[in-house]
């Protein structure tokens, strides 16, 4: 198993359903939509096109959405393939692919973590996807997709860059001490500092909530 593998899975809840989707992510998933279709969508285009079996003859007839990367979810080349959601056909086209060497099921969660290494995600945004998926509740539901669009990753952001700049001037005092500009007697850097304090506190109150969420309390 390697992480330069393309891989695939059912992007849909398994058993019967109206539409069923397939998702492949890698380099090689050019090939699987010139050797499913006949031919590379084009990008960000929904086409209908038929699911061809390696004889020729039609497995399925559906949508197809190329992603050619980066500018994809998992920031790889990506193929969707949405047709009926009947276990046996998502089946005979899920084998059909993997026929294709260098393809593979993808593991739980494989998708997102390569989203992730690829920098299309941050890791507070990866465990957001779990949680929205697993949300019992409409406030989990919505603190999950805050979470996802990044509200709580540019909340850490701006601690961060907040203590990185109050860091620079208790340093340049310390370094400095015989200079006649001291910036730590006039009390402006400690307010600073105890509102940072104070939106760390917050950021932590959200982050326990957000957990209590998640366990359905």
């Amino acid at each position: 198993m390697s992480d330069n593998d393309t891989i695939v899975a059912q992007a849909t809840p398994p058993g019967r359903g109206g539409v069923g989707i397939l998702r492949i992510s890698g380099f090689k998933a050019r090939e699987v939509a010139e050797t499913v279709l006949g031919k590379l969508p084009k990008p960000r285009y929904a086409d209908y096109l038929p699911f061809k079996d390696a004889d020729g003859s039609v497995l399925d007839q559906g949508i197809a959405l190329w992603f050619p990367g980066p500018n994809s979810f998992t920031g790889e080349d990506v193929l969707e393939l949405q047709g009926h959601g009947g276990p046996v056909i998502l089946d005979l086209l899920l084998k059909r692919i993997l026929t294709i060497p260098g393809l593979r099921i993808a593991r739980p969660g494989e998708f997102s973590e390569r989203a992730f290494l690829n920098d299309k995600l941050d890791l507070a945004q990866a465990e957001a996807i779990a949680d929205l998926i697993d949300a019992s509740s409409e406030q989990a539901a919505r603190s999950a997709l805050n979470s996802l669009q990044g509200a709580f990753s540019a909340r850490v952001n701006h601690l961060v860059e907040a203590l990185t700049h109050l860091r620079i001037y208790v340093e340049a005092a310390i370094d400095f001490p015989d200079e006649e500009i001291d910036f730590l007697s006039d009390g402006k850097i400690e307010a600073q500092l105890n509102d940072v304090i104070a939106d760390l506190d917050a950021v932590r109150a959200e982050a326990r909530q957000g957990s209590l969420l998640r366990e359905g309390m």
